[in-house]
């Protein structure tokens, strides 16, 4: 080797030395065709510069000359990408064309000629490195490069690329901001996803799909988008049963694997979609699916576009997935919040109903009220000199108990006119300080005898103050009232001043007060503070509540203020003159009756409360139980031989009465037969038996009985799943929270304490019978659809069949034994398609009560001997090599009753029928019939696959189908033992089924009653 190629050499090793992969090409490379020329002709400078940035880790380049050939290092290769190697000794321009504009080369003239420093922080970039036009983010640092005589003749350049940094910090405020918009005001799933759309950052997802999948998982219908044009071809709705469909391909894999999904035919599938930020179209998305709160089933579909300018890696796809749960998130709070809403709605509808019901039963305890005040009013008038003592005080006793209830019933009937808005108040201008000395004054008797002081202090007032009257009165008398039963010493003041426009009324008392944490409830209705000294532990815990509402229909103001142990003061404070009450109620005409009963019974009551006063009840023990009897059940009913009795669900109901003292028993049949039937028995060992012969609509039953008492007879029915559901009300004269409590947390559907009202026992029953017809109703409406699905499905299967084989016989020549298959098919469908529309018919005339039955004396014996022929026949023409034993057994010749030929008939048909169909190869049916004094049974039985438990009961539903295959028909409309049943019932008999369980057979027992019965000779 020549002298001169070492020293090339050794420049070469001078300059380049190390620098990795960069420094080899730097070697390699023919400098000499460059502008920059030799490298021994470099300035000292420019190798100075080359080999520092090939020994730093910092990504480093040089721009040298006015060409700005570049010099980079190992840590730039990423940055340059695509353009390495091919950029090494290039000028700059060359290299990256798509930013080399005016104002970059601008910038790089500046640093050269003018030596300032240029500095950038995540500058963004368009980059073409990995075969795509890439969005990237670079901090530069742009130094001018000066030669031996410091002259600025290039650039060096620190570059680092922040992308990763810039994009994750933009993905994490997306999802801040996300959460924030979908949680501040979604209260449904379509705003959460309209939301959530609305806040979606271009950048990272160009367009987003929001599809709410149904219930059934059979379509999903899009609610929500973003980043698409007018025309796009979006589709509003995917079928996901249509997995053969390309479009909805995806979207039935992520429903059924929960996983995502990526679609890489985004322009074929919804078109382009140019726009912001960038101008080319998506070319691909994924599709992310949303769970539920159950975390089970996908609620919606989210099809994410994905930048065309961003690589997809497994960050971009975690930060979808992360977009995905704080929708889900949000859908699920969003969820929640209507759940409330409804279960608020359900509330205030409740709130109304009760409402209503306190108003309806108010006015029915008026009218008995009523009847019994005026009489009693007069006969104690009218005998006043010639009672004795005790008679008379038994007289004021029921007196002022009457009273009391009438107040109490006005009170709320106050209640529900306010809550309904149909208070009436007639606002009328009145002398407010003398009016309310008055109705002071009546408690003066009282107060005094209680020794203590009553203090009125009402000056009279410059002008009149609008106020209702008797409203007023009834603010005052509660108040007061208030104020006695919490004082025993001191003093009750009551003072009424005028100040400025407005008057105040205080009411004072030095009596025990209320702790400070109890004073914001004081004015809650039903709101009673335990632990506090009063003169009486009676009251409604209405009547403060009753006062604010008032009040505030004078749009009044009260407060309260208190120290405990030392009394509490009342303030309410009421605006002068008219202008803020409704015109059309100033002395107006008074059109609703009268709920004022005057300060009398207040006077009475706090009379009462005085130990002193003798006027005080006497306490009665309870009377011993009276002489107790059984009432033949038979003898209370009102059905005769050979006339159907009511049935349960039938429009008249029938309740059960069960009492053991006689006289009640008696006295409440009387008062329910004027609406229901009834059937009394004594205790609940006969209402057992009654109920096994019959259900009711109802049970009424007393709680003391002998044998089998109110809590006995409760667990039983309520263990029987026949009657878990019946409403069942106690009666009983344990009165007391702790005896209600009991009977409601047994399972009773209500509690009434004798003695009670005649109106309070019908509103009561009727309320339940109607609560018990309404959960009827919404039973019926479910099975319904689902009867409606199975009429749908069994009509259409025969008709197919129908269809099909006469197109086969009108289309093409066939012999002779497929034409006869065909006929055959066609008859055997057509006959069961018959069969199917005569059934619906059937239990329609039978369900809408246009069902005519001709009653005449019915020989039983013929009609099983005649059905069991018939169904023989059918058994063995259906049924090739299955072995029946059929049978009739009687100890009565002749078996007659009152019924109609051909609908017996059909019952006896409809259960052979069953019989047969659940019946397997070389099973038995047995049938027998029985008769005693006044009933006879047709008992069918066999040893098929028998009945579950859990559908037992429900075996005569109608709309019900058993959910066990039969060896034969194995579809059906369910109605076969549901006719049977209307049909026993319209005869006024029963029917019952029994099983031992899966596969061990059947049991059915017809029960009628009995008309004619004569002995075998």
């Amino acid at each position: 080797m020549d002298s001169l190629t070492k020293g090339k050499k050794a420049a070469l090793a001078d300059v380049f030395a190390g620098g990795g992969e960069m420094g080899a090409l730097m070697r390699s490379h023919d400098w000499a065709n460059t502008s920059l020329g030799l490298i021994k002709n470099w300035p000292q400078s420019l190798k100075t510069l080359v080999s520092t940035i090939l020994a730093s880790r910092f990504p480093q380049a040089i721009y040298w000359g006015e060409d700005y050939i570049q010099f980079y290092n190992d840590a730039l290769i990423p940055i340059y990408g695509a353009y390495h190697p091919h950029a090494l000794g290039q000028p700059l321009r060359q290299t990256w064309t798509e930013v080399w504009d005016d104002q970059f080369s601008s910038m790089c003239e500046g640093v050269r000629n003018t030596g300032e420093v240029f500095f950038v922080k995540d500058q963004p970039q368009l980059v073409l490195r990995f075969g795509y036009l890439e969005e990237a983010y670079f901090t530069y640092c742009y130094s001018p490069a000066r030669d031996e005589t410091g002259k600025s003749r290039g650039i060096f350049a620190t570059i680092t690329e922040t992308t990763q940094q810039v994009i994750s910090q933009r993905r994490l405020t997306m999802l801040r901001e996300l959460a924030t918009a979908v949680s501040g005001g979604a209260k449904t799933l379509q705003s959460a996803c309209l939301a959530a759309a609305n806040t979606l950052n271009p950048y990272d997802i160009p367009f987003a799909l929001f599809y709410w999948v149904d219930k059934q998982g059979i379509q999903a219908e899009l609610v929500a988008s973003t980043g698409l044009p007018a025309d796009s071809i979006v589709p509003k709705t995917i079928n996901l049963t249509e997995q053969e469909d390309v479009r909805s391909c995806p979207f039935v894999e992520v429903l059924q694997s929960h996983e995502p999904q990526m679609v890489t035919d985004v322009v074929e599938r919804f078109g382009a979609l140019p726009g912001v930020p960038w101008p080319e179209s998506p070319h691909s998305a994924l599709i992310l699916p949303i769970l539920g709160s159950n975390k089970e089933i996908v609620e919606c579909l989210l099809v994410a576009g994905i930048s065309p300018r961003l690589k997809f890696d497994s960050e971009y796809r975690t930060f979808l997935e992360l977009v995905a749960q704080q929708v889900e998130s949000s859908i699920t709070t969003a969820q929640i919040y209507e759940q409330e809403h409804q279960r608020a709605e359900a509330l205030t509808e409740l709130d109304r109903v009760k409402t209503a019901f306190f108003n309806n039963i108010s006015h029915e305890f008026r009218t008995p009220l009523t009847l019994m005040l005026n009489p009693l009013e007069q006969v104690i008038a009218q005998t006043q000199g010639s009672l004795q003592p005790e008679q008379r005080e038994q007289l004021a006793i029921v007196q002022r108990n009457a009273m009391r209830l009438h107040k109490l019933v006005n009170t709320l009937l106050d209640f529900s006119r306010i809550e309904a808005g149909r208070i009436q108040a007639v606002y009328e201008p009145t002398d407010l300080a003398g009016f309310t000395a008055e109705l002071a004054s009546v408690f003066r008797s009282a107060i005094e005898t209680a020794q203590m002081q009553l203090l009125i202090d009402c000056p009279p007032l410059s002008e009149p103050v609008y106020v209702d009257r008797e409203m007023w009165e009834k603010i005052v008398l509660n108040l007061i009232s208030n104020a006695f039963k919490f004082t025993f010493e001191g003093e009750i003041a009551v003072s009424l001043h005028q100040i400025g426009d407005k008057v105040e009324l205080k009411i004072r008392d030095t009596g025990t007060g209320i702790k400070s944490e109890n004073l914001p409830r004081i004015f809650e209705r039903f709101h009673r503070i335990r632990g506090v000294k009063a003169r009486s532990h009676e009251g409604s815990g209405i009547g403060l509540a009753l006062v604010q509402e008032l009040v505030h229909l004078h749009d009044g103001t009260i407060k309260v203020e208190s120290v405990f142990g030392k009394g509490i003061t009342f303030t309410v404070t009421l605006p002068t003159g008219s202008s803020h009450l409704p015109s059309e109620q100033i002395t107006a005409e008074r059109t609703l009756n009268s709920t004022s009963i005057g300060a009398a019974p207040y006077v009475q009551e706090a009379l009462r409360w005085i130990p002193e006063g003798g006027t005080r009840e006497r306490t009665r023990g309870q009377p011993d139980k009276e002489t107790r009897g059984i009432t033949n059940p038979q003898s209370r009913q009102s059905t005769q031989r050979g006339k159907p009795p009511h049935v349960a669900g039938s429009p008249i109901p029938r309740i059960l009465l069960v009492d053991d003292n006689a006289d009640m028993r008696d006295y409440l049949q009387r008062l329910l037969l004027e609406r229901w039937q009834v059937t009394a028995v004594a205790n609940g060992a006969d209402a057992l038996n009654a109920i096994a012969q019959q259900l009711p609509d109802l049970v009424l039953t007393d709680v003391m009985m002998p044998e089998v008492d109110g809590f006995q007879l409760l667990n039983a029915l309520r263990a029987d799943p026949k009657t878990k559901g019946m409403p069942i009300i106690l009666l009983s004269a344990r009165a007391g929270e702790e005896a209600a409590i009991e009977g409601l947390q047994a399972g009773a559907d209500d509690y009434l304490i004798k003695p009670f009202s005649a109106q309070e026992l019908i509103a009561r029953v009727d309320s339940h019978l109607q609560i018990m017809r309404l959960r009827q109703e919404i039973s019926s409406n479910c099975l319904k659809d689902e009867f409606l699905a199975t009429v749908t499905h069994e009509l259409h299967a025969p008709l197919a069949a129908i269809l099909g084989w006469t197109r086969l016989l009108s289309s093409k020549t066939l012999d002779e034994t497929t034409v006869l298959r065909a006929l055959d098919t066609i008859e055997r469908n057509a006959k069961n398609q018959a069969k199917l529309i005569e059934d619906l018919l059937d239990i329609s005339t039978i369900l809408s009560g246009k069902v005519c039955l001709a009653y005449q004396p019915v020989n039983l014996t013929d009609i099983i001997e005649e059905v069991i022929n018939t169904t023989s026949t059918n058994a063995q023409a259906k049924r090739i090599n299955i072995i029946k034993t059929l049978h009739i057994t009687s100890t009565h010749g002749e078996i007659c009753v009152l019924g109609d030929f051909l609908r017996l008939q059909q019952v006896v048909t409809k259960l052979l029928d069953n019989a047969i169909k659940f019946t397997p190869i070389e099973g038995s049916i047995k049938v027998r019939l029985d008769a005693d004094d006044s009933w006879c049974s047709i008992l069918i039985s066999d040893t098929g696959i028998g009945i579950g438990a859990d559908f037992l009961p429900r075996v005569f539903d109608r709309f019900t189908q058993a959910e066990v295959p039969s060896r034969h028909s194995p579809g059906g409309l369910g109605l076969g033992l549901a006719i049977a049943l209307q049909l026993v019932q319209l005869h006024g008999g029963t029917i019952e089924a029994a099983s031992d369980g899966i596969g061990r057979g059947a049991k059915f027992t017809v029960k009628l009653p009995l008309m004619i019965s004569v002995e075998s000779p």
